[in-house]
């Protein structure tokens, strides 16, 4: 599995590497519905771990079917 967030490092709301998972916006609407990656909500703060980030990126990551078909 390729890393694409440091999996030690904590991530805040802000930092620019998020955007790679989505939009300032679709984060907090992701949060809402228990969707997206795993967090902590420490008081009004939000974090990601880089291992939660890393997890849930590979969850998403999609095999091509061979021939073009689903």
């Amino acid at each position: 599995m390729t890393s694409l967030f440091e999996q030690n490092r904590h991530y805040v709301l802000g930092d620019e590497e998020l955007n790679l998972i989505g939009s300032v916006d679709k984060l907090p609407q992701w949060r809402h519905k228990g969707m997206g990656p795993a967090f902590y909500k420490l008081g009004r703060k939000i974090i990601y771990r880089g291992s939660d980030l890393n997890a849930w990126a590979e969850a998403q990551r999609v095999e091509p079917s061979k021939g073009g078909q689903v």
